[in-house]
């Protein structure tokens, strides 16, 4: 009787674990190759190709180009930048957020080369170095030099018909019946030169 009912256990256990894995999403980055209906292929930055589902539900966002003018202080941003060995941080994409997401500094992919600042601006200045903006963020700040080559672009709602190819893409999706990825959110960006 106590095997039958540790046999129980364990199966309950196994059911419930692979829900919670179901319900975890995916995230993919890359740049769609192809759309074919509501399907579409997207080349990963690993360089696989994933086919991505997109439903009524999927709410898409568009990075709207701006000038770093548009942007103040009390804006919130999500910067990526690569940090120099000095300790030095030099923007390569910055976002303005309608509203705070996930506030503060943290290593981008898991690289030390390269990290994420999800931030509130306190100053916007000239210095010798180039444009820097300070961010700050509950227990820090960043200062961050942002070269006028950097990606800087707002979130705004976005359309099915900003998804073409050649656009680059971050998404998160829901794995469905036999692994069938539907987009829960896609931020996408203007097709990249060619």
């Amino acid at each position: 009787m106590k095997t039958l009912y540790i046999a129980l256990l364990s199966g309950v256990l196994a059911i419930a674990s692979a829900a919670v894995n179901a319900q975890e999403p995916t995230r993919v980055r890359g740049t769609i190759a192809a759309i074919d209906g509501d399907v579409l292929s997207v080349k990963s930055s690993s360089g696989n190709d994933a086919a991505i589902h997109l439903s009524d539900k999927t709410v898409i966002v568009f990075t709207q180009p701006i000038a770093l003018a548009d942007i103040k202080p009390g804006d919130f941003l999500a910067v990526t930048s690569a940090k120099r060995g000095d300790g030095t941080l030099t923007a390569l994409d910055v976002r303005r957020f309608p509203k705070p997401v996930n506030p503060g500094h943290r290593p981008f992919d898991g690289r030390d080369d390269q990290t994420m600042t999800n931030a509130t601006v306190s100053a916007m200045v000239q210095s010798a170095s180039g444009r820097e903006l300070t961010l700050t963020y509950e227990g820090g700040a960043q200062k961050i030099v942002v070269p006028e080559q950097t990606a800087i672009s707002a979130l705004v709602p976005g359309q099915r018909s900003r998804l073409v190819p050649g656009a680059p893409v971050n998404l998160t999706a829901a794995s469905g019946d036999g692994g069938k990825l539907t987009a829960i959110r896609i931020q996408v960006s203007p097709p990249t030169n060619r």
